[in-house]
């Protein structure tokens, strides 16, 4: 069908509705053109509709001088691409316009219209492929899909998929976290579990999970990945690039738990949904004969189960993953910015290690030893997460601290015992506690701060306030008290004495003087 009589029938269909009583903005919907497009055609005649269709196509194009050119390149090679054409133009011409891609779209498209030469697509030749040996091989892929959770919002869930190749017995398991080397041989782990077995070798798309780069099939894995497969010694087949078809058993195994499984299902949690996964697969999935082995994937299972190599749990350790320290303190993780203690950064090259514990974020020393801080997973991009607790100055040492007041007491044997049991108990609040003790020791006599160290000490009072408190209950001023000057007074004994104050007397002539008034 020619462009001519395409743009005919719409201008047809346009009229048909009108006459059918539908709006302009009904017609617009329908037919996917511009309201304003639907008012031009229903203010044109048949006989005005076709004179501009011919206007525009004797409309001069703007790549006209280059028609030669594109046209013996398309005789050539008529497979070519718009988008290859256009730099082809940009290559051999060096006056060659800015223009729209979308512009030599059009052109090659009305080249190839009017010479009369279609694009030669070469189809992929597929053949049958014999059944592998049982325990030979299983097939790896990942899956994505947007769940109803139980807030009646939508939730995007994450699925591993492992399948037997021979007995197309299957694994899934699902995860609200996107998929890392760690959750990848995690979810190994449980497949091989559920097999009771490892197959020989294992097929897998070329995913950043696995692999680091591929340059012309040099792999390489990443670290995680390379120490487990060293573990449990399998061997590896990664496909070509964009060749999901050379692994077409798990494709379609992902296909179907889309379509049978988590079709209309609602989402509460990973725990219950790995439940309902495993119930799937032990009523359904593999115990329902195969479409093309006709056989239960559950009886054949007990066939190719002998053949697995025996599997043994993994037990290496995994070394942790190391993220670089920024000036201010801070690392990059997923996208987002999470603050670090003030005076983790070192210099150039410091290094923390970060794990992932459900919805918290982790971040230990380099070493993955000792526990820095860590936060709550934030949901999106361009979040900078900051704990103000990392705001304070942390600089002085605490074992520095501790040192320093021990030297202050006469018994620093006892005062660093009962610091030190201070630090245990109190571990967070360690430097407040310290400060306490300091402030009280520079503003109390040594004897009175001493003795209430050692009655602490003795006592396993572990609290500087109560070691404050202490100290001030020792603490009594003399108070002198000069005997000569207390004075003791009898205001009714009728002696006078020379330390009472006589109250002044009103004279009666002001009185007799006012009442005269």
């Amino acid at each position: 069908m020619t462009v001519h009589l395409t743009k005919f029938i719409v201008y047809y269909d346009v009229h048909q509705l009108d006459r059918d009583d539908y709006s302009i903005s009904q017609i617009s919907k329908l037919l996917g053109i511009n309201r304003r497009t639907v008012k031009k055609y229903l203010a044109m005649t048949e006989q005005e509709y076709g004179v501009l269709l011919n206007k525009q196509s004797e409309r001069k194009k703007e790549l006209q001088p280059y028609e030669s050119f594109v046209r013996k390149r398309l005789e050539n090679y008529p497979e070519t691409s718009s988008a290859q054409m256009h730099d082809w133009l940009k290559e051999h011409h060096a006056e060659f316009p800015t223009v729209d891609p979308k512009t030599v779209y059009n052109f090659v498209h009305w080249a190839r219209e009017k010479y009369n030469i279609p694009v030669v697509s070469i189809p992929r030749q597929y053949q049958v492929v014999e059944e592998l040996p049982y325990g030979k091989q299983a097939q790896v892929d990942f899956g994505t899909y947007n769940m109803r959770s139980s807030s009646h919002s939508r939730m995007k869930v994450f699925f591993f998929v492992m399948t037997l190749s021979r007995s197309r017995y299957k694994f899934i398991w699902f995860s609200s976290r996107p998929f890392t080397g760690e959750l990848a041989v995690q979810a190994h782990e449980m497949a091989f579990k559920y097999f009771g077995g490892v197959p020989h070798v294992i097929v897998y798309d070329q995913d950043k999970v696995f692999l680091v780069s591929e340059n012309k099939g040099d792999l390489i894995l990443t670290e995680v990945f390379r120490l487990y497969v060293r573990q449990q010694d399998f061997q590896l087949h990664f496909c070509r690039k964009a060749d999901p078809e050379s692994k077409g058993k798990v494709e379609n195994v992902v296909k179907y738990v889309k379509q049978n499984f988590l079709i209309n299902r609602t989402y509460f949690d990973d725990e219950t949904l790995n439940d309902e996964a495993m119930g799937w697969l032990g009523r359904t999935a593999n115990m329902l004969p195969h479409g093309t082995t006709k056989k239960e994937p559950f009886s054949e299972m007990s066939v190719e189960g002998p053949f697995l190599k025996p599997y043994e749990a993994y037990a290496i350790k995994i070394p942790p993953v190391t993220y670089t320290v920024r000036k201010d303190n801070t690392i990059s993780w997923k996208g987002n910015l999470y603050s670090l203690p003030l005076g983790t950064y070192s210099g150039r090259g410091c290094l923390v290690a970060v794990k992932a514990d459900q919805d918290e974020l982790v971040i230990l020393s380099p070493e993955g030893i000792q526990e820095l801080c860590r936060h709550k997973i934030a949901i999106g991009k361009g979040i900078k997460i900051i704990n103000t607790d990392h705001k304070r100055d942390k600089s002085a040492a605490i074992d520095e601290l501790i040192l320093n007041i021990c030297n202050r007491f006469e018994n620093i044997i006892a005062a660093k015992d009962w610091l030190c049991a201070i630090q245990s108990d109190k571990p967070r609040y360690v430097r407040d506690q310290l400060l306490i003790i300091r402030q009280v020791i520079e503003t109390t006599e040594a004897l009175v701060f001493n003795k209430a160290m050692i009655f602490c000490h003795q006592n396993k009072i572990l609290s500087a306030v109560d070691f404050k408190a202490i100290a001030d209950q020792q603490v009594k001023p003399l108070q002198t008290i000069d005997q000569e000057k207390i004075v003791r007074l009898n205001p009714l004994s009728g002696v006078k004495n020379k330390h009472l104050t006589e109250p002044e007397k009103s004279s009666i002539q002001d009185y007799e003087q006012l009442l005269k008034m």
